[in-house]
Order: C-alpha cells, then structure tokens, then sequence
C-alpha cells in the first residue's frame, strides 16, 4: 500500500510596491513551482487583506524599505516578510532582520532559494543566507553584557530554545513538546526579551555563543 505523499502548503506572496517587470520575471521564474501564488499589492492594502500569507519587498535605489517595514510593524502587521533586491549586501540583509524582516533573498538567487525561503518564513522561521549568520554571531560575541545563564529561564524554554536553534519551525518545536504554534511563539518572544534580542536569529546566535544549548 503506496504513502500518500505530502502536499507541499499553498503560500500567497504579495510583492509590495514592485516593479511589473521585476514582477513578471519572478513569476517566471517560480513558475513551476505550483505551490506559490505571487500577486502585486500596494503596502497601504497589506494590513487590510486576508489572502496574504508573505509580505515580498524589494530593496532598490531609491526606494525607501525599511520606511515601509517601519510602517507595516507600527501597524501590528503579523504577516512574515521577505526582503529582497539589488541593494541587499550583508549589511543590508543584517539590517533588514533586525528591522523585523523574516527572510532576506538575493535578487539573482534561484528559484528554490526564494521558495525556500517562502516556505521558511511561512512556518515561522527565519531565512538568510549562510554567510550573513556570521554577522549575528559576531555581533552576538560583542554584547558581552548580556545575560549568560540559563538559570532565568523556565525548563520549557530551555526545551523551545533547544528546538530553536536546531532550525525548527514554530510547528517542528511545538509537535515533539505537545503545545500549540502560538504557545511558542509566545516562549519565543519571552525568551527574547529575556536575553535582550529582536529577532529569533540574533537569539538563535545568542544561544550558541554564550552556551546557553547543547550543540552535541
């Protein structure tokens, strides 16, 4: 008797404020990739909508994209985005994290980078490239003033967080731990605010530098 296979998510991406052809070549570019569905939005609509499920953005001379991200995140916008564009170096793409983006994708990147990272973020993880970690983890061994011990947290947490920079979704620590999604989300977030951080990567980072995990 055959498996049944596993249905990949269907993930709605709206591109904000983007260039129409910048636009027509990334849905060519996903084109085979049926489980995505890209469509064109203006930043003021994003709040509004209810068949959003990724917010795309793209970094380009000019444009002002943080100015956006700042706007989105002043008006509670839950929805995980996705930072892309010809202006996105490391720096930019540290940046754009530490802004509130989940996901940072280099314009020229294919099409299972960018489906990677859609995925990603979708279940509530964090996507960048590899070499960009290395500016997390040295600006983590930097912040030497921050707390160091896990006797501060609850032995829960210390199991997300374990989970956590293992690269697990927020599913992937949840199923194993027998809580809900938004049950770690909301350990996530304390333990964020616990070491002094604003995104999972720089806790993830964090974590691993100051010892507070096993990586055996």
């Amino acid at each position: 008797m055959k498996a049944t296979p596993t249905l990949e998510p269907h993930i709605r991406v709206a591109a904000a404020d983007c260039d129409p052809l910048r636009l027509v070549g990334l849905r060519a570019l996903l084109a085979p990739l049926s489980c995505f569905e890209l469509s064109s939005v203006d930043p003021s609509e994003i709040t509004s909508r209810r068949d959003i499920d990724v917010v795309l953005l793209w970094n380009q001379a000019g444009k002002k994209v943080f100015d956006v991200m700042a706007g989105l995140r002043a008006r509670n916008l839950e929805l995980p985005i996705v930072v892309t564009g010809n202006q996105m170096d490391d720096e930019a793409m540290y940046r754009a994290i530490t802004f509130g983006a989940k996901g940072c994708v280099e314009e020229g990147a294919s099409a299972a980078e960018f489906a990677r990272a859609f995925r990603a973020v979708h279940e509530g993880s964090v996507w960048v490239p590899r070499r960009v970690l290395s500016l997390f983890i040295e600006r983590a061994v930097e912040r030497r003033s921050l707390p160091s011990s896990r006797r501060g947290f609850t032995n829960r947490e210390k199991e997300v967080l374990e989970l956590l920079v293992a690269g697990r979704s927020n599913r992937e620590i949840g199923s194993p731990l027998g809580i809900e999604e938004r049950t770690v989300k909301a350990h996530v977030a304390k333990l964020m605010r616990k070491v002094g951080v604003q995104n999972r990567i720089a806790l993830s980072m964090h974590a691993i530098t100051h010892s507070l995990v096993s990586l055996g």
